[in-house]
């Protein structure tokens, strides 16, 4: 759980800014989107490979 210490008077926008640094740097937001829906393994390997393919072809352009 992120705890995000709020000093009296201290502007909201202020420690929700803190709390979303804190949360982006946990990596919390990262996990709850990946676990939002279950992916096959076979499926995430695919989206892999296609990723690595698009990849090795923007290099192969850039030579």
């Amino acid at each position: 759980m992120i705890i995000v210490p709020v000093k009296e008077g201290e502007n909201i926008e202020r420690a929700l800014k803190k709390f979303k640094r804190k949360a982006e740097k946990t990596g919390i937001i990262k996990e709850v989107r990946r676990r939002r829906e279950f992916e096959k393994p076979s499926v995430t390997k695919r989206k892999a490979m296609q990723h690595a393919i698009y990849v090795n072809k923007l290099h192969q352009q850039e030579d």
